[in-house]
């Protein structure tokens, strides 16, 4: 029942160009529609951020990142698969998001998200979802809802209640960059 209602809750905020706070498959993430320029800028405002940092951007699966990006080697997808931990990837060649959100090298980091929750929502929605992670930038990321910021809090428009009481310690994504079905690991 708490699933549905924020699952409803979010898609409404996000079309209308608002921000959620969100559990991912990492750690809670603050969010926005990845295409939405001025709800990026929120976001950047509300992390206190220098809006030259790059976000992370989630999808459901490999066609929306085939979507989102010029000429992906289909290769990293069987490297994908034989990865445990949740991965994000830089992309070179960023296609339909929001200005501010590519960096100034044209890429984006983006990562299939295998979550439940973050699934249905972004199947639901249709669109990329912004996810940063719950703090203010250059602060240690929260590890569960409780050590959310209440600034970060009150700076959402929406705050899911689904996983609030899970204490379970979470942990980022390993970030790579792929190039030439060579892997550099930015992030472990």
């Amino acid at each position: 029942m708490i699933f549905e209602k924020d699952i409803e809750q979010c898609l409404v905020t996000l079309m209308n160009g608002g921000l959620i706070l969100y559990p991912t498959d990492t750690i809670w993430g603050i969010g926005c529609d990845a295409t939405n320029e001025e709800a990026i800028g929120k976001i950047y405002q509300l992390k206190k951020r220098n809006d030259e940092k790059a976000m992370i951007v989630l999808v459901a699966d490999e066609r929306d990142v085939m979507n989102h990006v010029a000429a992906p080697d289909l290769a990293l997808f069987d490297y994908l698969a034989t990865t445990v931990k949740p991965t994000t990837v830089i992309y070179d060649g960023a296609l339909g998001f929001a200005n501010n959100l590519v960096a100034n090298d044209g890429s984006i980091a983006i990562r299939i998200c295998h979550d439940e929750f973050c699934r249905h929502l972004l199947r639901r929605f249709r669109k990329p979802i912004v996810s940063t992670s719950a703090n203010i930038s250059g602060m240690p990321s929260p590890q569960n809802f409780e050590e959310i910021p209440e600034e970060i809090k009150n700076g959402a428009d929406y705050i899911v209640q689904y996983k609030q009481e899970d204490k379970t310690p979470a942990q980022p994504s390993s970030l790579i960059k792929w190039h030439n079905g060579k892997v550099t690991v930015l992030r472990e």
